[in-house]
């Protein structure tokens, strides 16, 4: 009896045990269906893409055509292709008028047609692209719309340093950057170092602002300051505006600039310098040359070298198309054998310094695109290269100190910019 009782406790035990291994497989299994059902469940939910945009039209479904515009070409020309009826081009070029005049569309610049992928391909939109920072979008739709949107610029700044083998233009040039930066360099030191002397081995740091659109450099800011070398004497040159406007300043506060810029052209190059007895090559006979020759090509800005007022602007037998102006009671300078006066210069006429004034040319006595300029003091004609002018005003006391502290970090950072030949020396020091 006791025996039959233990039995059955046993298969009672059995049976049991036999339930859960049944059960909870199956409970737990229904747990990972649950579970595997809310992950996927998550996971199904994705956000749609975001629709590809341009110029800011939603094209995704349509063709885009990118072009140049070829010589001789018009807006209409264009566009008949697209299935845009003579009709809207007409209704077009009267809506864009306060906007962006269609007669402007020039040669080389780039667009883009925005079109139904059907089978006349139908322009929905029409963008023309003047410049890398700005464009303008021609609305084909029903309602006609033109748009004139300027793109945002950013301001980065650049750290740069080279060694001269030619000129400083080549270095600059071989190192990417636009001849601006030349220009602009030259302006800085004009009064302080000849650059039509530099020797090979001569070497300059700079750190200045670059402006870029869309990642692409489109121009120049400030020269934020300087190192030049040349003949081993350095120099620094620190920007700095002490309320007054802007202006360059060396190590112990004193102004970098004068009252005149010494070229009256971005840089370029001295084909004649200021002498008493020359041989003239059109005259073929040797003679006084009371003026320095700048050779640029036809239709290089000539700009005044300071503010002043128009004396004469016109054409005379010898000096071809010229202006001459006044600056103060002591300085007047002298441009010759221009191709032509800018707009608006005539006798006077105020000019403000490094305002366009003409372009480069040969009238008159000349042979070959240049431009003579004279310079006068107190009546008498002297050599424009070698004249001393005072300087502008230097860093005032009350300012000196905040001066100080911009003009140590600054030298902090330059001292801190490798040139060339010394980043060469580290590669090589660590192989």
């Amino acid at each position: 009896m006791i025996e039959n009782k233990r039995m059955w406790v046993g298969v009672g035990i059995m049976i049991a045990i036999g339930i859960s291994i049944y059960i909870l497989p199956k409970n737990s299994s229904e747990e990972q269906i649950i579970a595997i059902e809310q992950v996927d469940t998550d996971t199904v939910q994705i956000a749609p893409p975001e629709p590809k945009m341009l110029y800011g039209f939603i094209v995704d479904s349509m063709q885009v055509t990118e072009g140049k515009v070829k010589r001789n070409q018009f807006l209409s020309e264009i566009l008949a292709s697209y299935n845009v009826s003579y009709q809207k081009i007409h209704q077009l070029s009267l809506v864009s008028k306060p906007v962006f005049d269609v007669r402007k569309i020039a040669a080389h610049k780039k667009y883009t047609v925005i079109s139904y992928p059907d089978s006349l391909n139908t322009a929905k939109a029409f963008v023309y692209e003047p410049n890398l920072t700005e464009y303008v979008v021609f609305n084909l739709e029903d309602s006609v719309t033109v748009e004139h949107i300027t793109k945002d610029i950013e301001i980065q700044e650049r750290e740069v340093a080279g060694v001269i083998e030619a000129s400083l233009a080549v270095t600059i040039d071989e190192l990417g950057l636009t001849p601006q930066l030349t220009n602009d360099f030259v302006d800085v030191f004009a009064w302080q170092v000849d650059f039509f002397r530099l020797q090979k081995g001569d070497r300059f740091k700079v750190i200045f602002e670059e402006k870029t659109v869309d990642g692409q450099p489109v121009g120049l800011g400030k020269i934020k300051g300087i190192y030049f070398e040349h003949f081993n004497n350095g120099y620094y040159a620190y920007y700095y505006d002490q309320g007054s406007g802007t202006d360059y300043f060396d190590e112990e506060g004193n102004s970098l600039r004068k009252a005149l810029l010494k070229y009256p052209l971005e840089f370029t190059r001295i084909s004649s310098r200021y002498s008493g007895n020359r041989f003239h090559p059109v005259q073929k006979r040797w003679k006084a040359h009371r003026g320095t020759d700048f050779a640029a090509p036809k239709g290089t800005p000539i700009r005044a070298v300071g503010d002043g007022i128009v004396l004469e602007a016109k054409y005379g037998k010898y000096n071809g198309r010229y202006v001459k102006i006044r600056h103060n009671s002591t300085y007047t300078t002298q441009y010759l054998h221009m191709s032509g006066i800018a707009s608006g210069v005539k006798s006077g006429a105020k000019v403000k310094q490094g305002q366009t004034i003409g372009y480069v040319g040969s009238t008159g006595l000349a042979r070959g695109n240049h431009l003579c300029y004279r310079f006068w003091r107190n009546g008498v004609q002297i050599d424009a290269l070698k004249v001393q002018l005072p300087p502008s005003e230097p860093i005032a006391e009350d300012r000196f100190s905040e001066f100080e502290v911009a003009k140590n970090l600054m030298t902090n950072r330059l001292d801190g910019i490798a040139f060339p030949e010394e980043e060469a020396v580290i590669v090589q020091a660590s192989l």
